[in-house]
């Protein structure tokens, strides 16, 4: 007998693939009913859904449908619907003096300006502030729920940063301070730092007291003008207070002293064409009720 008739089927056996492993065959039962008619129906369903709906991808854009259905048209329904049942707010948000006071007098509009302006804060102004604004210090992004502030803290004095920025080229009307670099033959090695050891005796940290005592000449000399003799800085010219625990980029020895080498020039762009003024005026209310506004 051959082995092909040793493999066929016996009357009322089920056949088999030909395949075999250690002796085990596979059957070639058919796929249950219920299977294939499932299977058959998502295809016609597929088929149906790709002449309805858009689906099939082309150079420049996709097949619209015959019932010309659009999920951006849903969203920008949506989202009209919500601008509509808004517009009194945000008319009135625009129109009422930047006072925190005179906003939390109307609790409605307060209410809707710090949900939007949170909104609006996780959008465009999360990724360098960090989640409520508790900022990236390190990286010189600060922190906007503290009391220390660059330029003032009071809602209009954010509303004008958020508008403007800080040392771009895009708004003229940028808020703008420079720190000069030291180290570009201003200072010495040796006086950058003795300097370097005073700011850390006058910020309550471990310092050099010989070094710290020669560099308070140096800082008297060189920085005072902007950080003041006491060195608690002064925020309309954006100049930090180096005597509180807060830095932008740090307070170690290696840090202060590639500041005060180098320098440091960071940039806020101005969102003044990227928001407009309702949802620069909500993000202005939303930071300053984070805790640290005035």
């Amino acid at each position: 007998m051959s082995n092909t008739d040793h493999d066929k089927p016996k009357e009322g056996e089920v056949p088999t693939t030909g395949h075999s492993w250690d002796g085990i065959q596979e059957l070639d039962n058919p796929m249950p009913r219920w299977w294939l008619w499932t299977f058959y129906a998502c295809i016609a369903f597929a088929v149906v859904y790709a002449i309805l709906y858009p689906s099939v991808p082309l150079i420049k854009g996709a097949t619209p449908g015959l019932l010309g259905y659009s999920t951006r048209a849903e969203v920008a329904k949506d989202i009209q619907r919500f601008e509509e049942a808004n517009a009194d707010l945000v008319a009135k948000l625009v129109s009422v003096e930047l006072d925190r006071e005179v906003i939390r007098e109307d609790p409605a509009l307060d209410n809707f300006a710090r949900n939007w302006g949170e909104s609006v804060f996780n959008a465009y102004c999360v990724q360098c502030h960090g989640r409520e604004g508790g900022g990236v210090q390190a990286n010189g992004y600060p922190t906007l729920s503290d009391d220390d502030w660059l330029w003032g803290g009071a809602l209009e004095e954010i509303y004008y940063t958020a508008t403007h920025g800080i040392r771009n080229e895009d708004d003229p009307d940028a808020r703008w301070s420079q720190m000069p670099a030291f180290g570009d033959d201003y200072l010495p090695e040796e006086e950058i730092t003795a300097v370097v050891q005073y700011v850390r005796k006058i910020s309550g940290q471990e310092h050099d007291a010989a070094l710290a005592s020669a560099g308070e000449e140096v800082f008297l000399y060189n920085c005072a003008a902007c950080h003041m003799e006491d060195g608690t800085g002064d925020r309309y010219q954006g100049a930090p207070n180096l005597t509180d625990a807060i830095w932008l980029y740090g307070g170690d020895v290696e840090t202060l002293t590639e500041t005060v080498t180098y320098a440091r020039f960071g940039i806020m762009p101005s969102h003044q064409e990227r928001l407009t003024d309702a949802e620069r005026r909500a993000v202005a209310v939303y930071v300053h009720q984070l805790g640290g506004g005035e």
